[in-house]
């Protein structure tokens, strides 16, 4: 029987291409007493399966389910946590405006 080092060290490494850039998104929930919760992942339709679970943030816990309404797509995860903060920095008249058809 081999060891775990041997069976390591005969294992294909996958190194990702570093060419490839992992996006990042910024999206804004609808929960269902119509307020709207904003934030961000590498993974929108993971996370609002995880969100519509109760096992997302605590805020949108009491308001199920909820509805992706909005998202936007980052090359970098500091640029999308940017604009998650300036989204949540703005006045529901200004996030309904944003959030609407034709406005991006």
């Amino acid at each position: 029987m081999q060891d775990l080092s041997t069976i390591l060290d005969s294992c294909y490494h996958i190194v990702p291409d570093a060419s490839v850039v992992m996006p990042f998104y910024v999206y804004v929930l609808r929960c269902s007493d119509d307020t709207l919760y904003t934030g961000w992942s590498v993974d929108t339709e993971k996370r609002l399966e995880q969100h519509n679970a109760g096992k997302g943030a605590k805020y949108t816990r009491s308001r199920l389910p909820v509805v992706c309404i909005y998202s936007e797509e980052y090359s970098s995860k500091k640029e999308a946590m940017q604009r998650e903060y300036e989204i949540k920095q703005l006045t529901r008249k200004q996030k309904d405006l944003l959030i609407s058809p034709g406005t991006v």
